[in-house]
């Protein structure tokens, strides 16, 4: 099997997780960057961490890498790009380009290029063009521009990885399901410990815990892009598929709790939970989250708190972080907390002192992962 550079992006700050997933997929030559890893790999690598990546965004697989110097260069070196053996003149295709420091005036300028060179090539071959389709394309092209290199990828994922097929509604925040499980496995979490998330909203971290708890591969509901591309190796893809559908465990081993003081919100979690197949294991409350209590020993909380923009929010949430603290020191002695959130002070304000700070990014929020081992009335 041919071996392939592929580019597998992820929410920054969860680079660490994602090479341990690509280490146990036998991928090569790892090398990580802000918000991804360059890797290589064949094509059933490919396919496999398509289907059990928690944490990759895309599987970016690179049909090309060269300098340039002006914008005739970019045209020429995607006009070199073998296009056809990727994919058909029937299907439609979305070119997308992201760039650091290029020397070009305008990204949307290398994308036309792109665009350009792509037509032409299939022009030339069929006597046809492709379509774009910026909504729901067959086809996405990915290229990545800096100051002297492009390099021009074909995604495999099509839809984001973090669309695992069963969300509903969303709710006000909603946390995307590879950060999700990203602060799962940063916490330690494996599905042997008792989980709770006090503050659930719709639910995606507790449904998150129920699949890795299940050792249920992340992508198994949804389509992929790389089912549209020509070398699509479907008898493989359906031997991975039954392969990995067999090892999902009867039960979990430890219970999966889950609340909100919303009803709404507890409604719209219970239905996405239906929907991963997973409201058998996951049990939701509505009530406050002070009057929770540990579903077992030793366990796991990881949750994503509300944090205030406004400053009468911050006030409020500033007087409920020492009831929080309190709450946490009497019931969950040798538990280890999770907290996400946007809100630097939130462990000085709980009276705790976190064993870990780790910085993430929720979209373009500047996020830390406060990582708390309880011991019964203490300040840690």
């Amino acid at each position: 099997m041919t071996t392939y550079s592929l580019f597998i992006t992820c929410p920054r700050g969860l680079e660490s997780i994602l090479a341990g997933e690509l280490s146990a997929q036998h991928c090569t030559d790892l090398q990580p960057t802000e918000g991804g890893i360059a890797c290589k790999g064949t094509l059933e690598q490919v396919y496999r961490i398509n289907l059990y990546s928690r944490t990759a965004s895309r599987v970016l697989l690179q049909l090309t890498q060269a300098r340039y110097r002006n914008e005739q260069d970019i045209y020429q070196l995607a006009r070199r790009v073998q296009w056809q053996n990727w994919f058909g003149v029937k299907h439609t295709f979305k070119v997308k380009v992201e760039g650091k420091r290029a020397q070009v005036k305008r990204l949307d300028i290398v994308g036309l290029k792109i665009k350009d060179a792509l037509c032409d090539a299939f022009r030339e071959q069929t006597g046809e063009r492709p379509s774009v389709d910026k909504q729901r394309p067959d086809v996405r092209v990915h290229a990545f521009i800096d100051e002297q290199t492009l390099r021009i990828f074909i995604d495999t994922s099509g839809e984001a990885l973090f669309k695992r097929g069963y969300r509903q509604d969303t709710g006000e925040a909603p946390l995307r399901e590879n950060l999700a499980a990203g602060l799962l496995l940063l916490a330690g979490y494996d599905g042997s410990q008792p989980f709770q998330d006090p503050f659930c909203g719709s639910g995606t971290l507790a449904i998150e815990a129920a699949w890795i708890a299940l050792n249920r591969p992340a992508g198994l509901m949804r389509r992929f892009g790389f089912e549209q591309l020509n070398q699509f190796d479907k008898p493989l893809w359906l031997k991975l598929k039954q392969a990995a559908r067999e090892q999902i465990k009867d039960k979990p081993a430890a219970p999966i709790t889950a609340s909100d003081n919303d009803r709404l919100m507890i409604r719209a979690a219970q239905q996405n939970a239906r929907m991963a197949e997973v409201d058998e294991w996951v049990v939701f409350q509505t009530c406050d989250a002070q009057d929770m209590r540990p579903n077992g020993e030793k366990g796991i909380m990881v949750s994503n708190p509300p944090y205030g923009v406004r400053l009468a929010e911050v006030q409020a949430l500033h007087a409920l972080y020492p009831q929080l603290g309190s709450w946490l020191k009497q019931y969950y002695a040798g538990w280890t907390v999770g907290m996400f959130t946007g809100d630097r002070d939130m462990p000085k304000l709980m009276r705790l002192q976190p064993k870990r700070k780790i910085p993430l990014f929720n979209g373009n929020l500047d996020c830390r992962l406060f990582l708390l081992e309880m011991v019964k009335g203490s300040h840690r």
